[in-house]
């Protein structure tokens, strides 16, 4: 993918990225922490982590794409190898989004609905553990790279003073 109605694909793609991963690690870590967001989130929780995890090398592609087509900078170079990094971490977002939906199907988790609560506890604790350490890895990925991609594309390219009237009083 290179260009989507003129621009350049990875100008529009990075805004799917930058709304659906930390948007699904939000919810996973809701339906990690509370069974009942678990239950209600249902097939949505693993079907939101799965766009989200196509999304990011679909927009890594049209990023290497435009990356052969801009000026070669460190800025820009910063940019690519924190973006390649970004992968691992949707994976993980949508393999414990998958789990976590898995074990919310599995059986009651409420108290007095008999199953194996206690026995589920820990498995509960693991899962939000590991849910909490891979959202929050993956929401701070998003952010850096994010940061360097701004200043990739905006360092110098705009003058820090207003340029003419702007029809004001």
């Amino acid at each position: 993918m290179s260009l989507i109605n003129g621009l350049p694909a990875h100008v529009l793609l990075v805004h799917v990225v930058v709304v659906l991963i930390p948007l699904t690690a939000l919810a996973l870590v809701a339906a990690a922490l509370w069974p009942r967001a678990a239950r209600r989130l249902g097939v949505l929780l693993p079907l939101l982590a799965f766009v989200a995890l196509v999304s990011v090398p679909l927009t890594t592609q049209a990023g290497e794409w435009l990356e052969r087509h801009v000026e070669d900078s460190a800025l820009v170079r910063r940019h690519t190898d924190l973006g390649d990094g970004l992968l691992p971490w949707a994976l993980g977002l949508f393999v414990l989004a998958a789990v976590v939906w898995w074990a919310a199907r599995r059986g009651p988790v409420e108290p007095g609905q008999g199953g194996g609560r206690w026995s589920a506890l820990p498995v509960r604790i693991v899962l939000g553990v590991l849910s909490l350490a891979v959202a929050a890895g993956a929401v701070v990925d998003v952010y850096r790279i994010g940061d360097s991609g701004a200043k990739a594309a905006w360092h110098d390219a705009y003058s820090k003073t207003a340029q003419g009237s702007q029809g004001g009083s």
